[in-house]
């Protein structure tokens, strides 16, 4: 089943999944330059954007080259997520989508996100009112029930139709299985057979071959990737590759690992300012030179470099040097030279 959201029309997308603390502007734009079809804002608090909070309203950063992209809101109080969603519409997304899948503490234990697989009533009572509030498409994402005992999805995704939803998205596990354990595809899978809306398949596609295949075996009409982004966003480009061909690509490149993290650098900067911009890479770092060999000592020195240019510098070397030690051992050289020209200005004896 194609996805509509407005003008987008989305035939067996793979969406990045939302979330807090990751999918910000700078990671959506590399995931959308690597091949992610549709994106989420971060979650957004319904009461911060009520009260006119500022980190609220920056989450809510939208790019002309990212769309179709849908805001994400949350909440427990209707009269909030009605008003929410409201302001959220003025930001220009091309859909608003409802959280109901957020397992964290804060979240779910004050009746919001998750905690709403609780309350049944009232999740699919401020499903309706959401629809009612906004010109736009609204859209949910939830996970399979409160625990094992109350997996109720298939009832919830049969109401959600019912007032309005136009596709809902389902993470594979229960609220008390936080992340731990498996999905549980096979639930997903007989969501979909029993609703006319799209539904859009998450939990543990960590491989791009996962993307595809999971779509043909429980028929979905997406599939949502979240932590297999985190680190490899070359999994929205490899799935397509591999769905194309058969063939899995290889593991990208030095020169594609440092292209792709320069401009994420370049994207968090113009986003949050160099020395914020900067700062927050350091736990991207790690993810985006995984397996290269000789490559910790070359970590350590980046995630000690406060300034852009000094971060572009040292990324160039990386790209221009063909083999890593001789690299390693340049960069152990200058550390050797500054630390001598230290003692030696402070007197010290080395």
């Amino acid at each position: 089943m194609t996805i509509k959201y407005g003008k987008y029309e989305i035939d067996q997308g793979l969406f990045l999944a939302p979330m807090e603390d990751v999918s910000d502007y700078p990671f959506r734009m590399i995931c959308k330059k690597l091949g992610a079809d549709v994106m989420y804002s971060e979650f957004i608090s319904s009461e911060a954007l009520i009260r006119d909070a500022e980190k609220a309203f920056k989450k809510m950063t939208i790019k002309p080259e990212e769309h179709p992209i849908g805001i994400q809101i949350y909440g427990n109080r209707i009269e909030a997520m009605v008003e929410a969603a409201q302001i959220a519409e003025e930001k220009g997304p091309d859909f608003i989508d409802i959280n109901f899948g957020c397992p964290v503490k804060k979240v779910a234990l004050k009746g919001a996100g998750s905690g709403l697989l609780q309350d049944i009533p009232k999740m699919i009572k401020m499903c309706e009112a959401v629809v009612r509030a906004t010109e736009l498409p609204v859209t949910a994402k939830t996970r399979l029930g409160w625990d094992a005992e109350n997996i109720q999805i298939t009832e919830i995704a049969k109401q959600m139709e019912g007032v309005g939803i136009e596709a809902l998205a389902i993470h594979g596990r229960t609220r008390a299985q936080q992340y731990k354990g498996e999905a549980d595809w096979e639930w997903i899978a007989k969501t979909k057979q029993a609703v006319n809306i799209p539904i859009i398949g998450n939990g543990d596609i960590i491989e791009p071959q996962q993307a595809i295949e999971y779509l043909d075996k429980y028929g979905v009409d997406a599939v949502m990737i979240g932590r297999g982004a985190i680190h490899n966003p070359w999994i929205f480009r490899d799935a397509k590759i591999y769905r194309e061909t058969g063939i899995v690509p290889e593991l990208p490149t030095i020169e594609e690992r440092v292209n792709i993290l320069k401009q994420h650098y370049l994207y968090n900067v113009e986003y949050k300012g160099e020395k914020r911009g900067v700062k927050e890479m350091r736990k991207h770092v790690s993810g985006y030179l995984k397996g290269l060999p000789h490559i910790a000592k070359f970590r350590a020195r980046m995630v000690r470099i406060d300034t852009l240019d000094e971060i572009i510098e040292m990324l160039e070397m990386l790209k221009a040097t063909p083999h890593i030690k001789d690299l390693i051992a340049r960069i152990d050289k200058e550390d050797n030279e500054a630390l001598k020209m230290t003692c030696s200005t402070e007197g010290d004896i080395c």
